[in-house]
């Protein structure tokens, strides 16, 4: 199917589908895994919502943690907002350059989710984040605890990115980078970094698995390259497997399983 045709979906028939999520015998889950699976947040950050008595079951505020909820006849409510628990989703968007990695922009600028807006009728949310002029892949998901697991730094995700610079990469620049160097906010090092092609000085491939805002182009930056091109190639194992820029596509089953193992 062509993932760029428009789909006519109206809010108002949003259905509760088949959960992925463990339910005990009488089909109730507990309300943080709740929270989550709805794309809310993580478990951990739920926890925090339910025990400050920002979660209400059937306009009842609840406190109490390990409280569980029956999905099918429940009514759940954060900050005042009827909470629907979706089917979790998983997409992997090749981002092309001058969109924006957020959810909205108070600027009216350009934003991936106007490129993934038609993926599915539940909402999905970027995992991290990619510059305005950084390429490639982008995770989409509504599973809470997987985007947290993805981003939080002491998980150490792989990230792999094709950079093109300005001029040819010195040999003695990739060992340094490669054994760590010092930034303004710490030591940083790749995990691996090589050539794609040998007669090409000017493109390197990089792995590195910090999340430190603009960290590669700021290891090249360093050595007072300037950066032409930047595109994210793989992201914890998911590639972009021959999407064309600004198109996307839902992860398969090995993906998400791995993805889920790390």
């Amino acid at each position: 199917m062509d993932n760029n045709k428009k789909r006519h979906y109206s809010p108002k028939k949003r259905t509760n589908s088949k959960s992925n999520a463990k339910r005990s015998s009488d089909g109730k889950v507990r309300l943080n895994r709740f929270l989550a699976q709805a794309g809310i947040c993580s478990r951990r950050e739920a926890d925090t919502l339910i025990s400050t008595g920002l979660v209400m079951i059937n306009d009842k505020t609840v406190t109490e943690l390990g409280t569980k909820v029956d999905p099918t006849t429940d009514r759940v409510k954060y900050d005042g907002r009827e909470i629907k628990f979706d089917t979790l989703r998983y997409f992997v968007l090749n981002k092309p350059k001058d969109f924006i990695t957020t959810s909205k922009d108070p600027q009216n600028r350009k934003t991936v989710m106007h490129l993934i807006e038609n993926a599915c009728i539940e909402r999905i949310y970027p995992v991290g984040r990619l510059d305005r002029n950084t390429l490639g892949v982008l995770l989409f998901t509504n599973d809470g605890d997987l985007a947290e697991k993805l981003t939080h730094p002491r998980n150490n995700i792989s990230k792999t990115y094709l950079v093109e610079l300005n001029k040819k990469f010195e040999a003695d620049h990739s060992k340094e980078i490669s054994s760590g160097i010092e930034l303004e906010d710490g030591q940083i090092h790749a995990d691996d970094l090589y050539f794609p092609n040998k007669n090409d000085r000017k493109t390197v491939v990089i792995t590195i698995h910090s999340g430190k805002n603009r960290i590669v182009r700021r290891i090249f930056e360093h050595f007072d390259y300037q950066i032409k091109k930047l595109d994210r190639i793989d992201f914890a194992g998911v590639t972009k497997k021959n999407l064309k820029r600004g198109q996307w596509r839902p992860l398969d089953e090995k993906e998400v399983g791995f993805l889920k193992l790390l």
